[in-house]
C-alpha cells in the first residue's frame, strides 16, 4: 500500500513511537526554564500511530474515520503523522474520498494558493522572498511610507480600500511572527518565520472580511511546522479558522469572542450558580478574563506539545461528517432532526454524538466553552474564598499556566457538558 503520510512532517519521523516528544519539536536551550512542562506522551494501544493510521485506509484510499476518531480520543496522535491527520480532522479532506480524488483536490488548492500569492507579490514584492516586514508600509494617512522599496505602487491602485487595509496589517503580522513560539528551534530559521508570515499575509488578503487579528498567529504556527508544503499549511489553517474565525471579528464596540463569553456565562449560571453569582458580584460575570483561552484555544496555558494534543482530541470529539456540505455554505452544522443509525453515529466524535442525540447543535455545544467552565470548576474553592476583586480572579486564572493537564481538562469538560445538558433539560 502507498505510504499516506511520509512527506508532510518536517522532523525526523523514524524515531520510536514512544520517543521523546521534545525531539520532534526541539526547544532552544536558553528557553527551557520558561517553557511549561509537557505531559503528553504517546502510548502504545492508545495513541494513533503511523502504522495504525496507514492501516485505516482501504485499497482506494478511503479512510475508516470512526476507528481513527476512537484512537485519537483515547490517546492523541503521534507527532510523525499529526499534519496528515489534522487535514482530515479539520475537514480539508472527506474520509470517503479516494487517494486520487484527494491528490487532485490538493493540486487544485496548491494552484489556487499560488495564484493568490502571486497577486500579493505584485503589490508587495517581499511576499514569497523568504523575508518579511515589521515596519509599516503605509502611514496613518494611508500614504506609502517614503523610501520603502518593497512596495510596488505602480502595479496596483493604492486607492483600493482592500489593498490599503491589507498593507496596514502586514507589519503587525511581522511583529507577531517574531513573537510566535519563539522558544522552538524551528523559528530560529528566518525562512520558517517568513513562511508563517506569508501564510498569514495571504490569508488576510483572502479573508478581507475579518482581516488579521492578533492570535491568528498562534492558530497558524502549528500548521506551518507540521506541513512541509506552504500551500497545504495554508489550507489546514484556513479550515481551522472556519471553526473559530467569528471569535476574531471585531468592531468599535465588541469582539466576536464575546458571544462565546456570553455562552460561558449561561453555562456557569446553570452548572455552578454559586460561583457565577460570586463572579457577578465582582463585576466578572461577563467572563472577560477568559478571552485569551477562547481566542487561541489554550495555546498559552499549555506547552506547545500539550496544546497540539488538546486541539486534536477536541477536533476528534467534535468531528461532524456533515462539515463537508456545511463548508460549502457557512461552516455551521445543520440540526439533525432524524434519528441516525448506530453506524452513522460512529462517524461523529463522541462529544458531538451526544449533542446530536440531544438535538443540540447550537453554539452552546462548543467544547472550548466547557473547557473553560471545567477550569473554573477546578478553581471553585479558590475563587470563592480568595477572589475579592477582578485582579484576584485574573491572578488565580493566570496561575493555571503550565499547571493544567490537558487530558484531565478534557475529562472535566465532558463532565461539565453532561451536567449542563441534564440541568438545562430540566429547567
Amino acid at each position: 500500500m502507498l505510504r499516506i503520510i511520509s512527506s508532510n512532517f518536517h522532523s525526523n519521523s523514524s524515531k520510536s513511537e514512544n520517543g521523546d516528544m521534545e525531539s520532534f519539536f526541539p526547544v532552544r536551550p536558553e528557553c527551557r526554564e520558561h517553557v511549561p512542562n509537557t505531559r503528553f506522551k504517546p502510548k502504545v494501544g492508545k495513541t494513533l500511530s503511523e502504522r495504525r493510521w496507514n492501516a485505516a485506509f482501504d485499497k482506494d484510499g478511503r479512510l475508516d474515520i470512526a476507528g481513527v476518531l476512537r484512537r485519537i480520543q483515547r490517546g492523541g496522535i503521534h507527532p510523525s503523522i499529526k499534519g496528515a491527520v489534522w487535514e482530515f480532522l479539520l475537514g480539508c479532506y472527506d474520509p470517503n474520498s479516494t487517494s486520487e480524488e484527494r491528490d487532485q483536490l490538493r493540486q487544485k488548492r496548491r494552484e489556487q494558493y499560488a495564484s493568490w500569492k502571486e497577486q500579493c507579490k505584485k503589490i508587495v514584492p517581499i511576499v514569497g522572498s523568504g523575508k518579511f516586514v515589521m515596519t509599516p508600509l503605509v502611514n496613518e494617512d494611508e500614504e506609502p511610507v517614503e523610501d520603502n522599496v518593497i512596495v510596488d505602487t505602480k502595479s496596483v491602485d493604492d486607492s483600493d480600500e482592500k489593498v490599503t487595509r491589507w498593507k496596514l496589517s502586514l507589519h503587525q503580522i511581522g511583529l507577531d511572527v517574531v513573537r510566535t513560539d519563539r522558544s522552538l528551534v524551528f523559528y530560529e530559521n528566518e525562512a520558517n518565520q517568513a513562511k508563517l508570515w506569508d501564510v498569514l499575509a495571504i490569508y488576510t488578503w483572502v479573508d478581507d472580511d475579518i482581516g488579521y487579528v492578533q492570535g491568528m498567529n498562534d492558530i497558524c504556527s502549528p500548521m506551518v511546522i507540521l506541513l512541509k508544503d506552504e500551500a497545504d499549511a495554508f489550507w489546514c489553517f484556513e479550515h481551522a479558522m472556519r471553526r473559530v474565525r467569528e471569535n476574531f471579528r471585531s468592531d468599535a464596540t465588541s469582539m466576536g469572542v464575546q458571544s462565546q463569553l456570553g455562552i460561558l456565562s449561561q453555562v456557569m449560571r446553570v452548572v455552578d450558580p454559586k460561583l457565577h453569582k460570586h463572579l457577578e458580584g465582582l463585576d466578572g460575570g461577563e467572563y472577560l478574563f477568559a478571552i485569551r483561552m477562547l481566542m487561541v484555544l489554550f495555546r498559552r496555558e499549555f506547552s506547545f506539545i500539550d496544546a497540539l494534543y488538546l486541539w486534536e482530541v477536541m477536533w476528534a470529539m467534535e468531528y461532524n461528517p456533515n462539515m463537508f456540505a456545511d463548508y460549502a455554505s457557512n461552516g455551521s452544522h445543520e440540526v439533525v432532526t432524524t434519528k441516525l443509525s448506530k453506524k452513522v453515529l460512529q462517524q461523529y466524535g463522541k462529544y458531538e454524538r451526544k449533542n446530536v442525540k440531544k438535538g443540540r447543535t447550537d453554539q452552546k455545544s462548543l467544547l472550548a466553552v466547557f473547557l473553560v467552565a471545567g477550569v473554573l470548576e477546578t478553581k471553585n474553592k479558590k475563587l470563592l474564598n480568595e477572589a475579592k476583586g477582578l485582579d484576584d480572579v485574573a491572578q488565580i486564572m493566570g496561575d493555571i499556566t503550565g499547571s493544567l493537564d490537558a487530558k484531565k481538562a478534557l475529562t472535566e469538560a465532558l463532565r461539565i457538558h453532561k451536567k449542563y445538558l441534564s440541568k438545562a433539560r430540566n429547567r
